[in-house]
């Protein structure tokens, strides 16, 4: 019973959420996951990390058709490309255990989710170089990482 009262919570928030918030609730549900699967690691209960990642890359693939690639220009398309990268990361965590890999993508994910919390607060116009500075950074970041 107290289940389903959380689950008509989430759906109502969710459901009356703007879309940046919307957007903000996607980090934070992608980086509960990859800190359970994480955790499911540690634990050697690998059928329960699995779930744990699947639930996070279908948040990253729902985020990257969530772009919009007319009016986003260049920062649609870097989101795209560090979005891409964090699934990429994932499947190495997944075939290899790789912890540091999915710490990795946790930081990317608190990233832009404080970028995102701060365009909350602020015009999109002043917002816009920052986080063009965190992606083209990250971009430049991994192409030093081999997956």
């Amino acid at each position: 019973m107290k289940s389903k009262g959380i689950l008509s919570y989430r759906k109502a928030n969710v459901i009356t959420a703007d879309p940046k918030r919307l957007v903000i609730m996607c980090y934070e549900g992608a980086v509960d996951n990859l800190k359970l699967g994480k955790q499911k690691i540690m634990e050697k209960d690998y059928e329960a990390k699995s779930r744990a990642f699947i639930k996070t890359q279908d948040i990253i693939e729902e985020l990257i058709c969530a772009l919009d690639y007319e009016n986003g220009g260049n920062i649609a398309k870097n989101l795209k490309a560090l979005y891409n990268y964090i699934l990429r990361r994932m499947v190495q965590a997944d075939l290899k255990n790789d912890t540091e890999a999915i710490d990795e993508s946790i930081g990317i994910l608190n990233e832009l989710k404080s970028a995102w919390e701060e365009i909350s607060y602020t015009k999109i116009d002043e917002a816009q170089p920052e986080i063009v500075g965190f992606i083209e950074e990250k971009r430049h970041a991994q192409s030093y990482i081999s997956v």
